[in-house]
């Protein structure tokens, strides 16, 4: 193998080749990137085998054809380091070890075995094909609160569902769920039905927006999802099970409705729980047209801060997480939000005022005062 390339072209691709290289497997393989020089062009591989990239380059000068497996994260370090211009990429067989060049800069890495890279799941029978902006909107918002938790697998994906002109992404880590319903142009040829990994969501989003591209080609197998874009396929495994019954987890109905200022409630949201620490509640204090917002935190101090809010009826006073509320306003859309409660002891919604394509459902935490 011999080739060049500018050294952004190498260097975007490697960055973007290392994030499913791995960093905790035993296997010194999966800690690789594969390079392929073949026809004129250059493929990047890499996996965790849980999500896996190939990228295909043709920027490239490829003198000689061949195949390559060098450790990937110390390879984007130094790829990063490398003065601008071009970068040249050569295979020395007898020393078995790649030389990689810009300018007055020379490095040596070593190989891995080419065999005990694993191959990477093709897209399988048909496809459907996702709008690029709607795909990455609902990922936005909805992603944010699947599970981080691997204790429970099931919930650490995003259930994606699209059929007909509807695309619907659910994500719940069970003190919050997050539901977005999409509508779509053009009808899908082929319905999607899916528990997708929410880490390969969030760099599918990232991939995405970095590429500029405008729709996904998304292809299903029994246990696996290849998502295709320009010049990149992203592939995961799907997480087994039963996803929960999320629509059975949303009330039918709330004692009170109350709307607000998106930008005001964040602003207040977000001073205020500068004092929720060590796990404190954040308050919602409701009385006769106003909303006061309030933390403590033993040791350290208190806030509280009041704004107009068109309530009325009883006192009434409940406390959510900070973070899952913070994120749960910041992922509303539109100038005005919607508070929907109930109860101290019965979960909280938010949506955009007008519109009832999104909701973030998010359980109260039980006050001891």
């Amino acid at each position: 193998m011999k080739l060049s390339s500018p050294r952004e072209t190498f260097v975007n691709a490697l960055q973007n080749a290392g994030r499913a290289v791995s960093t905790r497997s035993t296997l010194p393989s999966l800690a690789g990137i594969l390079f392929t020089a073949a026809d004129g062009v250059l493929t990047l591989r890499s996996t965790d085998m849980e999500m896996g990239l190939t990228l295909t380059l043709d920027d490239v000068q490829i003198e000689e054809e061949g195949t390559v497996l060098l450790p990937g994260r110390l390879l984007v370090d130094v790829a990063r380091s490398l003065p601008e211009g071009e970068i040249r990429m050569e295979l020395r067989a007898e020393q078995r070890d790649v030389e990689l060049t810009a300018c007055d800069a020379r490095f040596h890495f070593r190989t891995l075995p080419v065999d005990d890279f694993p191959r990477l799941p093709l897209a399988e029978g048909e496809s459907a094909t996702l709008p690029a902006g709607p795909l990455v909107e609902t990922i936005r918002r909805v992603a944010r609160a699947a599970s981080r938790d691997e204790v429970r697998p099931i919930l650490t994906g995003v259930l994606v569902q699209a059929e007909g002109q509807k695309l619907t992404m659910v994500a719940t880590d069970s003190y919050r769920l997050s539901v977005k319903h999409t509508d779509l142009d053009q009808p899908l040829t082929q319905p999607i039905d899916a528990n997708v990994p929410a880490q390969a969501l969030r760099e599918l989003r990232r991939l995405i927006e970095s590429s500029g591209a405008e729709s996904v080609e998304t292809s299903l197998s029994r246990n696996q999802v290849v998502f295709k874009l320009e010049g990149v396929a992203l592939s995961s495994r799907l997480i087994e099970g039963q996803f929960p019954s999320w629509r059975q987890l949303i009330p039918e109905s709330f004692e009170h409705e109350v709307r607000m200022p998106r930008e005001d409630l964040l602003e207040v949201v977000s001073r205020v729980s500068q004092l929720a620490q060590r796990n404190a509640p954040l308050r919602f204090a409701f009385t006769e047209g106003e909303l006061k917002v309030a933390a403590e935190t033993p040791d350290i101090g208190d806030a509280a801060e009041s704004l107009p809010a068109p309530f009325s009826g009883e006192p009434l006073e409940i406390a959510f997480n900070p973070q899952f509320l913070k994120e749960g306003i910041e992922s509303v859309e539109g100038d005005e939000i919607a508070i929907q409660i109930s109860s101290p002891l019965r979960p909280g919604l938010l949506r955009p005022v007008g519109n009832e394509d999104f909701s973030y459902l998010v359980m109260p935490i039980r006050l001891n005062v």
